[in-house]
């Protein structure tokens, strides 16, 4: 029997903020989580640096990122896909 590992990376959903990078684009991920004592339900977020290979995402697209091996020194995500593209202004 031969035993097969499986990598399942995590993935976040997130709006891009920053395209001003070469190859990486800033990705405001935001989640909700109940607090702890008081029990109401706020807001937390974060920003994460996402290698984007072909410089193809801009500001405002909702986009997919996953995990990946370390690119950079601040940088270890990797935009999977594109969720929605931003609108026109």
């Amino acid at each position: 029997m031969s035993e097969v590992e499986i990598k399942v990376a995590r993935t976040m959903t997130g709006r891009v903020v920053s395209d001003k990078m070469n190859k990486t684009v800033t990705v405001l991920v935001e989640r909700k989580v109940k607090h702890p004592m008081l029990g109401k339900v706020i807001r937390l977020t974060k920003k994460y640096h996402a290698h984007d290979e072909n410089n193809e995402f801009r500001d405002g697209d909702m986009v997919i990122i996953e995990e990946c091996r370390p690119i950079a020194k601040t940088k270890a995500w990797r935009v999977a896909k594109l969720v929605e593209k931003a609108r026109a202004a």
